[in-house]
């Protein structure tokens, strides 16, 4: 069986970042078969469905609107999946991974085993910010969650490494970018001059 974990999200817009951070966490955490791909999958959203085609299994970090408190996590399985998606926007992202579902369904080649692990955000309006304390607790249950999803999947995964070039580049990662990111007093919380050339040769 073909299994995709994958990760959507911004990682430039605060806890939109939760699923791309929860798919690195898992590479640098656990050693993976090799029918099992880790894929950052950002927002991409239809690039992905080619992924998907080629898939039996899939499950996915995001940051979802559940309208639950902040930092709620909440799984979604199989049938449940496309129901709810089409009952409300799934994702907090532009891009929505709902049409990549619905096209896959359409095409005959929807992954027959789906599982959807969420957590509520805590904060979005922070352009170029990081996941917020109480989100970036949730991946390590997260990830929890979907070694135990994988083991109902007949799926065993051990504690280590999985090296993949289906990631963000290294200097996305999680600890280089938010340890990279001016201070408070430096760069509004609205937006990283990181990002903004213009405003941080106004700075200089």
């Amino acid at each position: 069986m073909k299994v995709l974990v994958l990760g959507i999200g911004n990682v430039l817009w605060a806890d939109e970042g939760f699923g791309p951070r929860c798919v690195e966490a898992m590479a640098e955490t656990y050693a993976l078969p090799e029918n099992v791909r880790l894929l950052d999958g950002g927002t991409q959203g239809l690039y992905l469905l080619p992924f998907l085609e080629e898939t039996d299994a899939l499950l996915v970090f995001d940051a979802i609107d559940y309208g639950l408190p902040p930092a709620t996590m909440k799984v979604v399985r199989d049938g449940e999946v496309p129901a709810f998606m089409g009952a409300k926007k799934m994702s907090l992202h532009q891009t929505g991974f709902q049409d990549v579902v619905a096209t896959a369904q359409l095409m005959g080649c929807c992954p027959a085993k789906m599982t959807l692990i969420g957590v509520q955000p805590v904060e979005l309006e922070d352009f170029g910010g990081g996941l917020r304390p109480a989100v970036a607790a949730s991946i390590a249950p997260a990830l929890e969650i979907a070694r135990a999803e994988l083991a109902s999947w007949g799926i065993a995964i051990a504690p280590g490494r999985t090296e993949t070039d289906d990631l963000a580049d290294a200097s996305l990662r999680r600890d280089a970018y938010e340890q990279g990111r001016p201070s408070e007093d430096q760069a509004c919380r609205l937006g990283d001059v990181r990002f903004f050339p213009a405003a941080k040769a106004e700075t200089v």
